[in-house]
């Protein structure tokens, strides 16, 4: 389990005991983390063997640095962790009855769950699968996304190093290729940073644009604060109706953890989705929203 992990878990007890008990939706959280960390504390991953001058060739093309092939976690491993994540995703009373048996089920066969991790992973469409396997093509990419996250978690932790910023600024993590799902304006000078929704590596990103559809247009771009100055903000396109939470670091004195922000500022989410908004990084309705 790394720092950030242990804090956030540490956060959450300090809140139930003061509380009493958690919400539900955090006690759903907690519960995944505790799969997830554990499941990390146990891996043990090696940074990909880059020749010299790949990782800047990678990052000017625009090419994360961890393609598939890059992806090399023991995958029995993460049989174990996709099993213990359908069994915790079934617990959910919005899933479907018997969703969780059938995911693992699926992750009996560790050629399919490789085959499907690599679908997943690369952007594609797990529908036609999901329909032979009898299950909910959403809901199994979310189990996937969890299952895998401490693995790339762990290679974000490797590689986030070699990543020039400045390089960089995409519309997508320069680690695993993954969409942002959470943002910050930093200390220093109030930059823009994004936060993977897969692996959690952050980097730099321009004040005005929108990191799903790419629009610059500054009259499609807006933030909404509920007072000025204001801790977070809920960015909004009107080009693609997508939305971004982000947090002000410069609002702050205290130590933020942005994994833990996701999920407290879940009441900014349901403002957005009622105001006519969706998320730029899509989820399986069913669960909670913005677990993983």
């Amino acid at each position: 389990m790394n720092q950030i992990e242990s804090q956030v878990l540490h956060r959450l007890q300090e809140w139930e005991q003061k509380e009493g008990t958690l919400p539900r939706l955090l006690q759903f959280y907690r519960e995944l983390l505790l799969i997830q960390s554990e499941a990390k504390s146990r891996i043990i991953v090696k940074k990909p063997g880059f020749v010299d001058g790949l990782v800047r060739d990678r990052l000017v093309e625009g090419i994360p640095l961890l393609l598939f092939e890059d992806f090399l976690p023991d995958w029995r491993q993460v049989q174990l962790v996709f099993e213990q994540v359908a069994a915790w995703a079934g617990k959910d009373p919005g899933a479907p009855s018997e969703e969780g048996r059938r995911l693992r089920t699926t992750s009996s066969d560790i050629n399919l769950l490789t085959m499907l991790s690599e679908i997943w992973y690369q952007g594609h469409s797990l529908e036609d699968l999901a329909w032979v396997e009898s299950v909910n093509c959403e809901l199994l990419g979310s189990v996937i996304a969890a299952a895998l996250k401490p693995f790339l978690s762990a290679y974000a932790e490797l590689l986030s190093q070699e990543v020039d910023q400045e390089l960089w600024r995409r519309r997508y993590c320069p680690i695993c290729g993954g969409r942002p799902d959470f943002a910050y304006l930093d200390k220093d000078r109030g930059a823009r940073w994004l936060l993977c929704s897969r692996c959690d590596a952050e980097w730099l990103f321009q004040r005005i644009e929108c990191p799903y559809c790419g629009t610059q247009k500054k009259e499609a771009l807006a933030y909404f604060a509920e007072e000025k100055p204001s801790l977070y903000r809920l960015y909004v396109c009107e080009e693609c109706h997508t939305y971004i939470k982000s947090i002000d670091l410069r609002r702050t004195g205290s130590e933020i953890l942005l994994p833990l922000e996701r999920m407290m500022t879940f009441g900014i989410d349901r403002q957005a989705l009622e105001a006519g908004y969706k998320p730029g990084v899509h989820r399986y309705s069913g669960l909670h929203d913005h677990v993983y």
